[in-house]
């Protein structure tokens, strides 16, 4: 193995966060190279603190690889640059790794880059038994996760095979002395180098004006622990105004779901990104969260289709974990306690170690570990909402309208939708308040509050769902002709999938009989008769 190759040799000794940020690279891809130095750049992390190593540039290793290309390496320079407290003994243990007295760490959190190898193979020639753990069948193995054999540098030594419990796990206020045995690794990873970088940009983004858009929720799995999970969350999701989009039906939300500005998505449990996911064009807001659990999530992260993981970050999200192999579900981060630290304003790196039971095992955390998603509170945002992107100011102002209804302000509610709407007019605004003044009796109100929906022609995939809702708000209302056209323009879009062209040209269908336009019926009839499967005919 060549010699490390070390970008610059002291540490930064500042007292903030991204002065002890150590970014690790793999100095053999260029790529890595070129996210550390501009995460480096864009957080102001001393460039002294990117430390470069040759390695595999494979996702997937062997233990030999790891402790000789990246492990043993890099806790050298640590110890040399003292970030590391520890006293490097002559010895060795049974999988090759020095053995070192250790006394803690100064680093805040290890960020490695895309480049670094994801995990490592099973080694049957490694295997011992860890007492109470490797009698049952799935713990014995040594398979892991880079990230999470690296959270164990200043831990001392430890049996690979199995799991070490993560003594942060739960803890919202561990000592000096418990939290130094840990180092908090995150990682910058997916599937194209843009991809990363773009990720980096959009934290940064959503940090400066705080998390903002709609949140969805995927609460029936197959495993009840789970299904609970979920249920939590949406309860913190309703605490925090988020009026999340909940489905509690069997298999993962469907393509036709509204998915406009998502901004936090958390689900379970299938293989592969699916639904409305899939949609052409479709992306996440900006900072977004996005958590899908299932074994082997993040097997690999340099698909945009394989998986979750990968396929989430190459659409626009900034936060995932994943599992590199099966992990098993009490094993992986618990997706309503990550979301529950985050809400109370810790940053990524720490609320993914208060949400994740085990180390030495196969989990990851994807982002920005500084990220603080909820750092501007909903009052601060609705003070400041002139100043946001015209995009995303609509959903600050639906959070402050549910804020409202739930301490029983149900005109006040109102009355913001009506102002809002007229400084910033937007389909989300819009059906919200079309809504409300529905349920109340008043059709006419909730028909004018749509009444430019049927001028829109474009419209991004994300409010393709929305944009039908409209349309279905106004037929509610007795506004057919406008309907009509709302529904004309969307199957106008050539990139709709014919699954949602199908369910729309039934609605659109009955809906231009009622308009009396027959010509139109008819073409739509034989459209949608050309998409219907053969067998289903």
């Amino acid at each position: 193995m060549a010699i490390m190759m070390i970008l610059l040799t002291l540490p930064g000794w500042g007292v903030g966060l991204a002065d002890r940020v150590i970014i690790l690279a793999n100095a053999d891809d260029p790529g890595s190279m070129r996210i550390a130095q501009h995460y480096a750049a864009r957080r102001a992390v001393p460039e002294a603190n990117i430390i470069a190593l040759p390695m595999p540039l494979a996702e997937t290793i062997t233990w030999r690889e790891f402790v000789v290309g990246i492990w043993q390496p890099l806790q050298d320079e640590l110890v040399k640059r003292e970030w590391l407290d520890a006293i490097p003994m002559r010895l060795f243990d049974e999988v090759g790794r020095r053995k070192m007295a250790s006394s803690g760490h100064r680093i805040s959190y290890l960020v490695a880059c895309r480049g670094v190898p994801l995990r490592i193979n099973h080694d049957q020639a490694l295997l011992t038994e860890v007492s109470g753990l490797t009698d049952r069948n799935e713990f014995k193995t040594n398979r892991s996760a880079v990230d999470s054999e690296l959270s164990l540098m200043a831990f001392g030594h430890y049996n690979i095979n199995a799991f070490v419990p993560n003594p942060l796990f739960r803890n919202k206020a561990p000592s000096q002395l418990l939290a130094e045995t840990i180092v908090k690794v995150a990682r910058l990873d997916g599937p194209t180098v843009d991809d990363v970088i773009a990720l980096i940009n959009r934290t940064l983004e959503a940090e400066a004006n705080g998390l903002i858009g709609r949140a969805y929720v995927d609460v029936k799995g197959p495993h009840a622990q789970g299904n609970q999970w979920m249920e939590l969350a949406t309860k913190q999701l309703e605490l925090m105004h988020f009026d999340p989009e909940v489905n509690r039906e069997s298999g993962t939300f469907p393509v036709g779901v509204r998915i406009d500005s998502p901004a936090i998505y958390l689900g379970w449990y299938t293989g592969n990104l699916n639904g409305p996911f899939t949609l052409p064009g479709f992306h996440f807001a900006p900072g977004a969260i996005a958590i899908h659990i299932h074994s082997s999530s993040a097997a690999t992260l340099r698909s945009d289709s394989s998986g979750w993981c990968g396929p989430l970050i190459a659409r626009g999200a900034a936060v995932t974990t994943g599992a590199v192999f099966e992990p098993y579900l009490q094993l992986m981060h618990f997706p309503h306690m990550l979301l529950d630290a985050l809400a109370g304003g810790l940053n990524l790196g720490d609320a993914a170690y208060f949400a994740l039971p085990v180390l030495s095992w196969q989990n990851i955390v994807i982002g920005d570990p500084l990220y603080q998603p909820f750092n501007r509170s909903l009052a601060e945002q609705w003070a400041h909402r002139d100043r946001l992107p015209p995009r995303l100011a609509p959903y600050v102002a639906l959070r402050e309208i549910r804020r409202l209804q739930a301490v029983g302000f149900a005109r006040d509610a109102e009355t913001v939708a009506r102002e809002e709407l007229k400084v910033r007019p937007s389909l989300a605004l819009g059906l919200a308040l079309g809504e409300m003044l529905q349920a109340r009796g008043d059709d006419a109100a909730a028909a004018e509050a749509v009444g430019f929906a049927p001028h829109l022609k474009v419209v991004t995939s994300n409010d393709w769902v929305l944009l039908r809702q409209t349309g279905d708000l106004l037929a509610a209302c007795g506004k057919t002709k406008e309907a009509f056209e709302v529904y004309t323009n969307l199957l106008a879009i050539k990139e709709v999938p014919s699954d949602l062209r199908l369910e729309w040209y039934r609605k659109g269908i009955e809906l231009a009989n009622k308009a009396h336009d027959l010509a139109r019926a008819i073409a739509w009839e034989h459209e949608m008769t050309q998409l219907i499967p053969v067998d289903k005919k």
